[in-house]
């Protein structure tokens, strides 16, 4: 039987009256380290000094997972490490990350975390209006990375045509995309872009065609303004951004009513912003760490898990009619991303924003030496075809660089396929510290 779309709003709904929504999150968070504490070796060492009573304690009573710890479990205790609930025999999916945060780690599902992990997705695709009427193609490998896996899970449940295009070049995709009229697509940002390119370039048409949305995760770009225009453009079609993590599931999304941002799945994660450095909470609307605490991933959970994220979370009630913690901008950068020029704090998804608002940039790449106190930019750029003068764009890059960021990049052109191009997460911003 074909779950129904109400069916999937049950949890993004049981939390509208913020007083339910922290009892809801109190009584899973309950269950879940009931389960937990009583099998999983990793929880039970970093629990057991612990004295918390989950329906009324702070949670700051706990102690923050981190990524470090989880990679050094695995290493102690390969391959999967001692983050597992139950005998490795209950587990039935497998997923590795994609590794650009350090070490690559493997993470297992149980049927029931994976079931789980795509009703967070029934949450998120009705979020943005698809249905068991929709055509979804998923432009991605298909590989280990969890990629669209989950999402893949949550159309099939929600009864909507899924179009698998893994192994497939772009312009097979492409064209699998169009016989089939597929009318969402799920892929990251970047490779939106490319998409599109390619398809400019083979003369198709893709706002005529039948997407009218797309759902955009793996980077930040979905919320950067510049970057989602020129997606939209390119398409003809709207772009929800999304936000998740191999290891914490998927937890964010962007309603139909109030683009620009992500609602966290309140009812399935609990969120905390931190101040990186001293790890002590910071107030609703100022920059900070995310924090999140799954709730239902019980075969393989993380509490109070530092995502690494940048992000300014604030709380109120939406347009959509969601009481909500909203991510604003989406998910700002990575903490351990930023960069300092001339005492400059500086993000590469700040960068990004600056190079999307040209649309004769088609691709670049920023590479940034550290020698001790002395940070230099170099900014490879590759112009598109319509470009009438490859200098005075390198002129105009350079100069809205310094007024929105303050500092001053090498800028250098570069010819037509010089820079890759990424289907999965980009590999733009390459650091080179330098000894001194």
């Amino acid at each position: 039987m074909v779950t129904s779309r109400t069916q999937f709003y049950i949890a993004d709904e049981e939390g509208r009256d913020a007083a339910a929504l922290h009892a809801l999150q109190r009584r899973k968070l309950a269950n879940l380290l009931s389960e937990v504490l009583a099998t999983n070796a990793f929880y039970r060492a970093k629990l057991s000094s612990t004295r918390f009573d989950p329906l009324i304690d702070p949670l700051e009573t706990l102690p923050f997972t981190t990524r470090a710890e989880l990679e050094q479990d695995q290493l102690a205790a390969p391959p999967y490490g001692t983050n597992l609930t139950y005998p490795i025999e209950r587990y039935s999916r497998y997923h590795q990350t994609s590794g650009t945060g350090g070490r690559s780690m493997r993470w297992l599902d149980t049927a029931e975390s994976w079931a789980w992990f795509g009703r967070c997705w029934g949450i998120i695709f009705t979020a943005a209006g698809v249905s068991a009427a929709d055509r979804i193609m998923f432009a991605f490998s298909f590989g280990p990375f969890v990629g669209f896996w989950g999402a893949f899970e949550g159309g099939t449940t929600l009864g909507a045509l899924c179009l698998p295009g893994g192994g497939l070049s772009t312009q097979a995709r492409l064209r699998m995309l169009l016989e089939n009229r597929a009318t969402i697509v799920c892929c990251t940002p970047t490779y939106a872009l490319h998409m599109a390119e390619v398809a400019a370039h083979e003369g198709l048409d893709l706002p005529s065609s039948p997407v009218r949305a797309l759902i955009v995760a793996g980077e930040p770009g979905g919320s950067i303004p510049a970057t989602r225009r020129r997606i939209e453009a390119g398409w003809g079609a709207r772009v929800f951004d999304h936000s998740g993590m191999t290891e914490i599931g998927a937890a964010g999304f962007e309603c139909a009513e109030n683009p620009g941002g992500l609602h966290v799945i309140e009812s399935e994660f609990i969120p905390e912003v931190i101040d990186p450095q001293s790890a002590r909470p910071v107030p609703d609307g100022q920059l900070g760490e995310l924090v999140l605490t799954n709730l239902g991933r019980t075969g393989s959970p993380l509490i109070r898990y530092r995502t690494g994220d940048q992000v300014r979370l604030v709380r109120g009630l939406c347009a959509c009619g969601r009481s909500f913690a909203r991510l604003e901008g989406g998910i700002l950068g990575r903490v351990d991303d930023m960069f300092v020029v001339r005492g400059n704090n500086v993000f590469p998804t700040a960068v990004e924003a600056v190079l999307r608002r040209f649309d004769e940039v088609a691709e670049f790449r920023v590479t940034v030496h550290e020698n001790g106190a002395l940070t230099q930019v170099k900014l490879e750029v590759e112009p598109t075809p319509q470009c009438a003068s490859a200098p005075r764009l390198a002129e105009q890059v350079g100069q809205a660089l310094h007024e929105a960021l303050h500092f001053r990049a090498e800028v250098v052109m570069v010819g037509s396929g010089a820079l890759p191009r990424f289907e999965l997460k980009a590999k733009r911003f390459v650091r080179v510290k330098e000894a001194h």
